[in-house]
């Protein structure tokens, strides 16, 4: 199992759709790769806080701070634009 496979299956783990046998293949491969584990739990908090429709109010810094990094995204990405011919 690689990571690649791992994610492709994720939406069945969550869903208790997969086999056993598949299932303990994905644990095995969460136990030893970090990248994974980590994101199985970011997927399971953020399934969480929408299935309980709860809000999370971000503190100001990272407001300010994701606000920068998508205007500075755009702003790359207006000046990749080719003109109009």
């Amino acid at each position: 199992m690689n990571c690649t496979e791992f994610l492709a299956n994720l939406t069945d783990y969550f869903d208790t759709k997969t086999a056993a046998a598949l299932r303990s293949e994905l644990e095995r491969h969460m136990a030893g790769c970090s990248h994974c584990h980590v994101t199985l739990n970011t997927t399971r908090q953020t399934i969480e806080i929408y299935r309980n429709d709860e809000l999370y109010e971000l503190p100001e810094s990272i407001r300010t701070q994701l606000q920068q990094a998508v205007l500075a995204k755009c702003a790359a990405m207006k000046k990749k634009k080719e003109p109009c011919a």
